[in-house]
């Protein structure tokens, strides 16, 4: 064979499979119709070649829901069968009088993980009696596992008829084995938000478990004060926030914008817009007073819509009226990057008393952006800082001091026998101690909060600032980066001895 030929077939070839990789290229993709017909056919035999030879099936009903509930489940991490049992109970604690055990739980989890989060329980609850504690994490409820469970059918097995026992099992940090619990259940009086003024600063602070109508309420009275006394910023928490009510939202909202001020926005699969979500009110805020919003990565869904809301119309705002003294709507985002919750599920009756759970459009920002699988970047990251443990303070206090040296001298007596008193003293305080309120449990946290402490800083600043520096929201987040130390520029140079 000549090197002509060889050269000739080679060039032949090479056509063909560029031509064949052409055709690839083109070959029409199957439509979703054409794709489950197709597969409809293969489950079906797998279903009969089942029925005719497997050894015993004891629950077809309970395979198949589950067999549902794994499609759905690989779409995304929200959509999600539910069972007759299950979506019955939707429809009651939705439409009817219903009795839980009094805790705030992740909503944002997804079928596949082990667990559900406690954020929180209910002060003098059913589940804070029982001694369940937030971050506690359930991983058996009637010694049915979470995994593979939806998260609505393991709120319905926690609801059910007064007085009666739900028994659950959570892992806790501190604990080698998982702790069981007994929980009766009853009455649960929701509490979504909580208030506090601090006189030194004259500020306010709101805290929002959830969006509710009662959190409309306590935001609307605080800024009604506003008129009568005028305070210097609200610092408005939305930590551990997961969602709520969608009209909360817009009601909050339409407390600080112009009226008919776009919220958020609905699109479908295809870009189509479905649904725009605008305030109805008249605002009643003071748009001079600063409000910071702390975030953390279980800030999501609803929470997310607000705090991007609010940037986002400030920061339009801020370059509207640059030059100006006209409505500023100082908004700056405070903590770390939220969960980027930003779809939209919807409960879609089926047959067999049946429902799914489908994600069926996205939420999109006033600025047309989303926050799904992005979250929102605060203006100022700030760390959560959490105090040491018992052990650790322990250690520090005995080691690493002079006064712990053996035979160090005390000129102010004897110091074993100080920490002798000091842990007697402790001792008798937490015989003394009695459970805590909702406000009592916040109000001690928020004293050794560094995300909330820092807001305060960062509103002290603000308020002593030359006001030709912090006209406009743009000027303030980098005058405030600038002397806070927040900018992320910070040089180091090394200097040669």
């Amino acid at each position: 064979m000549t090197k002509k030929l060889i050269y000739t077939l080679f060039i032949c070839f090479s056509m063909f499979n560029i031509l064949q990789a052409d055709q690839t290229k083109i070959k029409p993709k199957k439509s979703f119709d054409d794709i489950i017909f197709n597969w409809s056919g293969t489950f079906a035999e797998a279903l009969q070649t089942t029925g005719d030879k497997h050894y015993k099936i004891s629950d077809p009903q309970a395979c198949m829901v589950k067999a549902i509930n794994s499609f759905l489940n690989s779409l995304d991490p929200h959509s999600s069968f539910l069972d007759p049992k299950t979506y019955k109970s939707i429809i009651e604690a939705t439409t009817g009088e219903f009795y839980g055990i009094g805790i705030v739980i992740d909503n944002t989890r997804s079928t596949k993980d082990k667990f559900l989060t406690v954020i929180n329980t209910i002060p003098d609850g059913p589940a804070d009696k029982a001694g369940i504690k937030p971050h506690d994490k359930i991983i058996e409820i009637e010694g049915n596992k979470l995994e593979g469970m939806p998260t609505e059918e393991a709120i319905a097995k926690l609801k059910g008829e007064r007085n009666t026992t739900v028994n659950i099992k959570v892992i806790r940090e501190k604990s080698k084995q998982p702790v069981s619990f007994g929980v009766t259940r009853d009455i649960i009086k929701e509490q979504s938000s909580l208030a506090f003024y601090i006189p030194k600063y004259n500020i306010y602070y709101v805290y929002l478990s959830t969006f509710s109508n009662n959190s409309v309420k306590q935001i609307k009275n605080i800024l009604e004060k506003s008129k009568t006394k005028k305070y210097e910023g609200i610092v408005l928490d939305l930590r551990n926030n997961s969602g709520g009510l969608l009209n909360a939202v817009i009601d909050i909202a339409s407390l600080f914008l112009d009226k008919g001020s776009l919220v958020v926005v609905t699109k479908d699969k295809n870009d189509k817009k479905i649904a725009e979500y605008k305030t109805t009110q008249t605002p009643i805020a003071d748009v001079d007073i600063p409000i910071f919003i702390l975030v953390n990565n279980y800030t999501a869904s609803a929470s997310e819509i607000l705090a991007g809301c609010l940037k986002i119309h400030s920061q339009n705002l801020a370059k509207k009226h640059k030059n100006t003294q006209q409505k500023r709507l100082m908004v700056f985002i405070i903590g770390t990057k939220t969960f980027g919750k930003g779809s939209v599920q919807e409960i879609i009756p089926v047959s067999n008393n049946c429902a799914i759970k489908l994600t069926t459009s996205l939420y999109f920002l006033p600025d047309y952006t989303t926050i799904q699988g992005k979250g929102i970047e605060p203006d100022f990251v700030i760390e959560r800082l959490f105090p040491p443990p018992e052990k650790v303070v322990w250690f520090m206090e005995r080691y690493g001091r002079e006064e712990a040296l053996q035979h160090s001298i005390k000129p102010n007596g004897n110091k074993e026998a100080d920490i002798k008193k000091k842990d007697t003293k402790k001792k008798s305080d937490k015989t003394k101690e009695k459970p805590k309120s909702w406000t009592e449990r916040i109000e001690k946290n928020l004293k050794k909060d560094n995300q909330f402490l820092d807001a305060i800083r960062l509103m002290n600043i603000l308020k002593i600032s030359d006001p030709a520096k912090v006209n406009n929201r743009e000027d303030a987040t980098k005058y405030l980066k600038d002397i806070f130390g927040l900018d992320g520029k910070l040089k180091i140079q090394k200097v040669e001895a």
